[in-house]
């Protein structure tokens, strides 16, 4: 069996919902909820936090995750790429063939959700680069517009000359996938070529509340009615 880390990042300073990963969920931070489903998936050597925040280390440390040091401050902005503290994370540690992305903001992913994803990204083995969780666009980009000033505007997408896609019925559009932050998966080696998904990326299709994500505050008050009514369930965090 493949070696493999999980690495769950937790930077510090969330625009959209402040200190959302150390943020209490029906009694714990939300980072430890993803801590506590990649230890129960029983396929990790390491579940490590990368994170530029101490108290966040601290909590991480508490829950039981490794967090090697601090991320670096050039490497925790808002539009700092993942490839930068992945590296950074990654050559603090003992090489290992895989490694795993599992992000707090996704507390109702758990650990069957991981296994399924492992058994299938393993199976693949090195026909592909990386697995990632993928769920149905909601909002078909065939639809979508680029607006040009104040006056005109054009698709997104090249149109089909015979039916426009933004003409068709929802029905009639071909099937689109758009990723969720639920999970990721991917061969150690594709980050030599400085990237975290490779060439041949397979899908995992996530079914809700598996692929939810915590973006915005009313993505949090959903989550907090998801565990009040019983239509989610949390993994059992220590």
């Amino acid at each position: 069996m493949p070696s493999a880390v999980a690495l769950i990042p937790a930077r510090e300073g969330s625009e959209r919902v402040p200190g959302k990963n150390v943020r209490p969920l029906a009694g714990h931070p939300l980072i430890a909820y993803t801590i506590a489903a990649a230890h129960e998936a029983g396929v990790f050597d390491a579940v490590v936090v990368s994170t530029d925040g101490e108290r966040t280390a601290e909590i991480a440390r508490h829950y039981g995750a490794e967090v090697p040091g601090l991320r670096p401050a050039e490497l925790a902005g808002p539009k700092s790429p993942d490839v930068g503290w992945i590296e950074h994370v990654l050559a603090q540690l003992e090489p290992r063939d895989a490694f795993a992305i599992l992000r707090p903001t996704s507390p109702f992913r758990g650990a069957a959700t991981i296994g399924r994803a492992w058994r299938r990204f393993v199976g693949l083995g090195e026909r592909i680069d990386s697995i990632r969780a993928v769920e149905p666009c909601r909002q078909h980009p065939g639809k979508m517009w680029i607006v040009h000033g104040d006056e005109l505007m054009s698709p997104l997408l090249p149109q089909p000359e015979e039916l426009p896609f933004h003409s068709r019925q929802s029905a009639a559009l071909p099937a689109v996938y758009v990723q969720n932050s639920s999970l990721e998966i991917a061969w150690t080696r594709i980050t030599e070529q400085n990237e975290i998904a490779g060439e041949r990326v397979v899908p995992f299709v996530t079914d809700e509340p598996e692929g939810f994500t915590i973006d915005y505050e009313s993505d949090w008050e959903q989550a907090e009615r998801m565990v009040d009514t019983g239509a989610a369930r949390l993994p059992a965090a220590a």
